[in-house]
């Protein structure tokens, strides 16, 4: 019983690793014109997962500010709509099973 738990445990961890080197976002979006429409170009996801975008201010991460579906794969032209222009930077997180796979600040101009 204990081997099979410990098995498991190990395939999980394998598959986290392989989800978050298969995952990430563009370095593209790095800077972008402040609108209320997150443009981050091409996403890719090791499986289905979500784009959160949160405020971002001297380090810390804010408000969750919206949101996206991705897929399993390649998806082009991922935009994240955060309602109202934000005041301040915000940060995307790339969630792949609930696990945080990547990130990347934005900049405004």
């Amino acid at each position: 019983m204990k081997r099979t738990i410990a098995l498991a445990l190990a395939a999980l961890t394998a598959t986290a690793g392989a989800a978050a080197a298969n995952s990430y976002l563009p370095f593209t979006a790095k800077t972008q014109d402040r609108d209320s429409v997150i443009e981050l170009s091409t996403v890719r996801a090791a499986s289905d997962g979500v784009v959160e975008i949160y405020a971002y201010n001297s380090g810390e991460i804010g408000d969750l500010l919206g949101t996206e579906d991705v897929f399993a794969g390649a998806n082009a032209d991922v935009r994240v709509n955060v309602g109202v222009r934000p005041s301040g930077d915000v940060i995307a997180l790339l969630k792949v099973g609930g696990q945080v796979v990547d990130q990347q600040e934005i900049d405004f101009r």
